[in-house]
């Protein structure tokens, strides 16, 4: 089927035995499917409990491009307890599951990819060294030098452990990821065994799909160079 639509992505058996995934056997995803044949798969990780506008126009953008767009909620498991973001297993687990539902429908391993903005970029980042994913993106994605979360390495020591061509894009004004960091994660992910791409944009124009910025052509190029990795990556 084609179109958006809600969907649940089943974890693994062997997860379901973990108690970390404290019995709940399902995870809830927003699915946006393109016309056709999908070309390959993109989850979408993100670290809002809402799909803003913005989100959804990236997703469907991805869509418009030949890609099947799944996006898990990753609070899934939180029961009223505020967190900013997911990682460690649960990360993984939850991650599977939308590979899997993606495996399941045709799609083929080597032409499923990862995307994540802000700490979901690091959780993308992180997927990418754990799962053999086709190519990764991370936007923003903050705990260069220290981790974010007790179960997240920083990306400086986790970027040897790289499976997947990555791109990083960062903006020189935002404080998460000073310049001086993203030189230290370029210098790392450049002794990965795979290849990797980062670039750094004036200001905060590194954000694709910000209203706020207009119509700037710094955004253009940030999104063009996401739809062109995996276009070059995921085949």
């Amino acid at each position: 089927m084609s179109g958006t639509y809600n969907d649940v992505a089943p974890l693994r058996a062997d997860d379901l035995d973990d108690k970390r995934s404290t019995g709940r056997g399902q995870v809830p995803i927003i699915v946006i499917e393109p016309e056709g044949h999908a070309r390959g798969g993109i989850v979408v990780l993100h670290e809002a409990r809402e799909f803003t506008r913005a989100l959804l126009d990236l997703m469907n953008a991805l869509a418009g491009e030949g890609w099947a767009v799944v996006a898990p909620d990753l609070f899934h498991r939180i029961n009223g307890e505020p967190r900013s973001a997911v990682f460690g297993d649960e990360l993984f687990d939850d991650f599977d599951a939308c590979f899997d539902w993606l495996i399941r429908r045709g799609v083929f391993p080597d032409t499923i990819g990862v995307l994540g903005f802000d700490s979901a970029g690091t959780a993308a980042f992180l997927v990418a060294t754990n799962r053999p994913v086709g190519a990764a993106v991370s936007v923003a994605a903050p705990g260069i030098i220290e981790p974010l979360d007790a179960e997240a390495d920083a990306l400086v020591s986790a970027a040897p452990g790289l499976q997947a061509p990555w791109l990083g894009l960062f903006g020189t004004d935002d404080p998460s990821t000073p310049p001086a960091q993203i030189d230290e994660l370029r210098d790392a992910t450049a002794r990965a065994a795979v290849a990797s791409l980062v670039v750094t944009y004036p200001g905060l124009h590194h954000r694709t799909f910000t209203p706020e910025l207009g119509d700037d052509s710094d955004l253009v190029d940030s999104l063009t160079r996401i739809f062109d990795w995996f276009d070059s990556n995921l085949r």
